[in-house]
């Protein structure tokens, strides 16, 4: 089994940064692609930013020269750095990784983390 465990949200003010990250833990032999994604109330699961394991990296319009998605493949974690927020980037964050364990090749969410920006 693996774990996706975030940290580092909580409350800003708009125009503030802050820096997620999202470790992984478990039956790991490598990790493909991890990414960020994010859910605002009664809306659905967007997606952010993705990092490959060689370094390639994808992001959305609406973060792209905002937010930077990086990785650190020995110590399995993943990060997410927030800048110029806005109230509009308010809401659960999820990191996702797709894990090649001994047997198989699963995809896996984190529990979230809760981003709230302050106009």
């Amino acid at each position: 089994q693996v774990q996706l465990v975030e940290s580092g949200g909580g409350m800003v003010q708009a125009g503030g940064s802050l820096r997620l990250s999202c470790a992984a833990s478990g039956s790991i032999s490598s990790i493909n692609t991890m990414g960020w994604y994010r859910q605002a109330p009664g809306k659905q699961r967007d997606f952010l930013a993705l990092v490959t394991s060689s370094g390639i990296t994808n992001y959305a319009d609406s973060v792209k020269g905002r937010f930077t998605i990086s990785r650190d493949n020995a110590k399995n974690t993943l990060y997410l750095q927030m800048n110029s927020l806005t109230p509009e980037d308010t809401a659960v964050y999820y990191c996702n990784a797709r894990v090649q364990s001994a047997l198989n090749l699963n995809n896996y969410w984190g529990q979230g983390t809760q981003v709230t920006v302050s106009s």
